[in-house]
């Protein structure tokens, strides 16, 4: 049925035309596999709900078993909750003392769970008595919860407060056996670095009892779950990552309303599709951006529907944060029995809550991050349902990069998750509550904070906490939890009031930024206006009221270099890393009525200055003739700066998970500092929280995936999806995205230039005289395209891999390994791919596998998950030639030319008869229209081996 409903939506007048792509995953088959010595209860259980274990979750089994700490990272609904409560009840039967602390990062969730896990402790006949204890825990039951319950569900926020009053929870932390983190990617940012360091105080306060827990987190997939794991957590852990459950093909389609010009909003479009799928008799879900979008849809639909089909009006409904708990419930259960076809939702359904499985998601705007794309799309098609998902854009950079780039979203690792260990806010913070909650002595300083003692020097100075000859003391009466919280990195916040009462708390940047005088605010889907505004007081006092209107903030940024700390050179062009000292005045305001000014109002706040850390790179100066040069027009080379800069920020969170508003930029024609034209990237916030650091890493990504985003979009002088952006302090003047394009493509230049200039050189040096006599002209009509060039790399490589350590209810690993090699060999990619997984799954850090899964991959068409396998393989054997040469086609695959000839580089070096480098080599600047060179390089492979034919073609060609 979800087929044909995609076909009649292809030809379907009002929506074929916006429908940029559709990809079509295909289904997937269960991988099952049995666990050995499973305790009675846990046997009945499975054999009475006729459950088989899949892969992933046995491998759990064994890691828990094992003693380790545990990282799953398998999409929505492949059975991750089974896959660590199954060994967690094995130990709690085992040890009727065991505790298990269960953190969830919404309240909601932990309620779904709770369900969930009573349910288990019923059929297993065990008595754990599991409760929830978070803020809406009766004080009536709190005692007995803490003096007989083993299993605790609650939430970050609640542990931050209670760790305090450990002592009457001696019991709990002393037995406490496993502390399970689910939604772990939430624990990002401020956010995750605060987290990051409250396990650190949780775990002091487990060793003081006695026990060292276990941890077991559940993720959506990340760029680099155990870099994240490891740092959230501060241990190594074991990563399962492979999903080996059942799943029907779904049909992810990118739906770009700005395709075709049309009177309609993204929002009525949004309805539109949605009553398309509901009468076509799919349940969908809609997720949106605001909670009173979730409503109008929600409302339009029945209203549209009403008139013709009352009955399925009544079958729609919304569901967001705010509503009853008994609200909440009663949705997901009619969502569960099919009773309701179609719901609008926030991101509140994104996370565990069981509610069945869905014929047809639609995402209305991208969510800002691929994780909670992926997790959303995940609500449809559990098992071996077939499904449908809508990803539709909004008008900004980000949405309309997917439609343009659709690889990125279904080819290219998820984002980097990041949290940081270093900002001294946050460090000073939760030191004051752990020397609160236990005197705190050296060792302990140094092993759960990783700091020195000189950074309690003011602490000391003001009084805060005392020193004695072995520790340090808190020397204050208060809780200093209650000061800071985790959301936050300072502790300078406004109080935001509506009828005397608190509606929310905001740092200063957000309060000057949000809620200035005379700003519209939206909390929770209703819109207030700010009424007054103390600086001084931190006091925001607000009105509600209905307006037409919104209001946009204006500033000036300016920025000092106080410390270099790290530079990167990619070819010619440096990128540096170091600590910044921000101003930013906020100096005025506008009133708009969608893009139209109504009108400007001036601003009285002193400025925001604070220290953070950033990147940066120059330009050269001569950059500006050559544009005004080639483009006509006011502020031309200025226009490309402040172009490059906002575009280079609206792509950033596709490498490095993080809002937009999380980083700050400039862009300048001159810098003091530098002495050239500049631009800055920055954390938005004090101490920063490690996003500009690990820019440092993605640059060369980042300035392709902009490149692209520019030079792909249809307008002519900018707008809302390319360079425009909507935070910009300067009312987006001036900008030039002709000039932006230009720029970009420079960038490209010069990172592929520098190093190679020198390399090219010393390799021709190499070649000696091998290299033909070339005649001055060159004909270039016959030159064939890098695409079409015929590329045979080696014969797999056949080494002997060492033996495996696997337990024995997994298959053999030499028997996957050999199996794999021969289908790969004969071009059966898909199954030869699965055979290499599930070697991978028994010895997981083998580079020979990483490898062949890399070839099985790249023997299927995806070229940017093979590389990424490659590299993997590389960083475990980095010496090994054929890999080398491998990761160099696949760089080359993936148009990474500098990195490619940087390795071929390295090769020739150690092997200067390697035929395959030289052509490849040719092949290479052949590509980047070196002619040439690239005859140079075929010549010379040649010369090495007289039957290449490749060479001999592409130099036939070539004269």
């Amino acid at each position: 049925m979800v087929s044909k409903v995609l076909e009649r939506l292809k030809n379907d007048i009002r929506y074929r035309d916006k429908i940029a792509h559709v990809e079509t995953l295909p289904a997937r088959e269960a991988q099952y596999c049995e666990v050995e010595n499973l305790p009675e209860n846990i046997m009945n259980y499975l054999d009475k709900n006729n459950f088989q274990l899949y892969q992933h979750q046995a491998q759990a089994f064994k890691h828990v078993r094992a003693g380790e700490n545990v990282l799953i990272t398998t999409p929505t609904a492949s059975g991750k909750t089974m896959a660590f409560n199954l060994p967690i009840m094995e130990q709690l039967t085992a040890d009727n003392d065991a505790t298990a602390l269960y953190i969830y990062p919404a309240k909601a969730l932990a309620n779904d769970q709770l369900q969930i896990i009573k349910s288990l402790e019923s059929d297993l006949d065990l008595k754990l008595i599991s409760n929830i204890y978070d803020g809406d825990t009766p004080k009536s039951e709190r005692p007995w919860i803490k003096k007989n319950s083993r299993l605790i569900l609650t939430n970050p926020y609640e542990l931050h407060l209670i760790l305090y009053w450990h002592h009457q929870w001696e019991r709990f932390y002393k037995n406490l056996k496993f502390v399970v983190i689910d939604e772990a990617h939430q624990y990002r940012g401020v956010f995750g670095s605060n987290v990051a360091f409250l396990i650190r105080r949780l775990k002091r306060i487990c060793h003081y009892y006695g026990s060292n827990p276990q941890f077991i987190l559940s993720s959506a997939t990340l760029a680099n779950p155990q870099e994240f794991a490891e740092k959230l957590i501060g241990e190594p852990f074991q990563l399962i990552s492979k999903d080996t459950s059942p799943s029907g093909e779904k049909h992810f389609i990118l739906y770009n309303p700005y395709n075709k010009k049309n009177d309609l909003s993204v929002h009525q479009e949004t309805m539109n599709l949605f009553l398309f799928f509901i009468i076509q008799d799919l349940q969908t879900l809609c997720f949106t951006v605001s909670r009173k979008m979730a409503e109008l849809i929600a409302m339009w639909s029945k209203n549209q529907i009403g008139e013709k089909k009352p009955k399925l009006a009544d079958k729609i409904t919304a569901y967001r944060a705010g509503y009853l708990a008994e609200e909440r419930r009663n949705i997901e259960e009619k969502l569960r029995s099919g009773e309701l076809v179609g719901v609008t939702t926030t991101n509140a359904l994104e996370l565990g809550i069981n509610i069945g499985s869905l014929d047809a998601v639609i995402i209305s705007g991208y969510p800002g991050t691929m994780i909670s794309t992926w997790q959303q799309a995940g609500r449809s098609g559990r098992k071996h349902k077939d499904s449908l998902v809508v990803l539709m854009a909004f008008q900004n950079p980000l949405d309309q990069y997917f439609m343009n780039n659709p690889q990125f979203l279904f080819d290219k690792a998820h984002e980097n998750a990041i949290i940081d260990l270093q900002n001294p806010h946050i460090v000073k913070a939760h030191l004051l509550c752990a020397i609160n909650e236990l005197p705190l002595n050296k060792k302990d300083l140094k092993e759960y904070f990783e700091a020195e003692p000189s950074i309690l020097s003011d602490l000391i100075n003001n009084g805060t906490i005392r020193e004695t000859p072995y520790t340090w003391i808190y020397n204050s009466n208060d809780n200093p939890a209650f000061q800071h919280g985790l959301d936050q990195i300072s502790s300078d916040i406004f109080k935001v009031m509506h009828s005397n009462r608190l509606m929310e708390k905001m740092e200063r940047s957000h309060a000057y930024r949000e809620a200035h005088e005379g700003a519209v605010l939206i909390n929770q889907g209703e819109t207030y206006t700010v009424e007054t505004f103390d600086s001084e007081r931190r006091f925001i006092n607000v009105a509600k009221r209905t307006v037409d209107y919104h209001t946009q903030v204006l500033k000036d940024v300016d920025i000092k270099i106080t410390e270099k700390i790290d530079q990167r050179e990619i070819g010619g062009l440096k990128v540096h890393f170091g600590e910044l000292e921000v101003s930013e005045d906020f100096y005025k305001y506008k009133i708009m009525n969608y893009r139209k000014v109504l009108g400007t109002y001036p601003l009285d706040l002193p400025p925001l200055k604070f220290r953070t850390r950033g990147v940066w790179f120059t330009l050269p100066a001569s950059l500006k003739d050559e544009l005004e040069k080639k483009f006509d027009g006011d502020e031309i080379f200025a226009g490309g700066l402040h172009g490059t800069e906002h575009a280079l920020i609206a792509l950033f969170p596709l490498h490095v998970m993080c809002d937009r508003f999380d980083i700050g930029g400039l862009s300048t024609p001159y810098h003091p500092d530098t002495q050239e034209p500049s631009i800055f990237i920055y954390d938005a916030y004090e101490g920063g929280i490690g996003l500009a650091e690990k820019a440092l890493e993605v640059f060369e990504e980042l300035v392709d995936s902009t490149r692209a985003l520019v030079d792909n979009c249809q307008c002519k002088d900018g707008c809302p999806s390319c360079i425009y952006s909507p935070k910009c302090g300067n009312e987006n003047r001036p900008l030039h995205k002709d000039a932006t394009s230009y720029i970009l493509k420079k960038m490209r230049q010069n990172m592929e230039s520098g190093k190679v200039e020198e390399i090219i050189p010393e390799i021709s040096q190499i070649a000696g005289d091998g290299v033909k006599d070339i005649n001055d002209g060159i004909s270039l009509k016959d030159e064939p395209s890098p695409e079409n060039i015929s590329m045979h790399p080696p014969q797999a490589p056949a080494k002997a891999l060492a033996g495996s350590g696997a337990y024995v209810e997994f298959e053999a690993l030499d028997k996957l390994r050999e199996r794999g090699k021969e289908l790969y060999a004969n071009g059966e990619s898909e199954e030869a791919l699965s055979f290499f997984e599930r070697a991978l799954e028994i010895k997981p850090e083998d580079a020979h596998l990483l490898q062949y899964k890399a070839m099985s991959l790249e023997q299927n068409g995806n070229h940017p998950l093979a590389l990424e396998y490659y590299k993997q393989a590389h960083a475990l054997d980095s010496k090994d030639e054929d890999l080398l040469y491998h990761l160099a086609i696949s760089l080359y695959n993936n148009k990474e030319y500098l990195e490619a000839k940087l390795l071929l580089s390295d090769i020739i070096k150690s092997n200067p008869q390697s035929d395959q480098a030289w052509y490849l080599l040719g092949v290479i600047l052949q590509a980047q229209e070196d002619i040439y060179g690239a005859i140079q390089f075929y010549s010379k492979a040649l010369s090495l081996n007289p039957d290449h034919e490749e060479a001999s073609e592409s130099l036939r060609k070539l004269l």
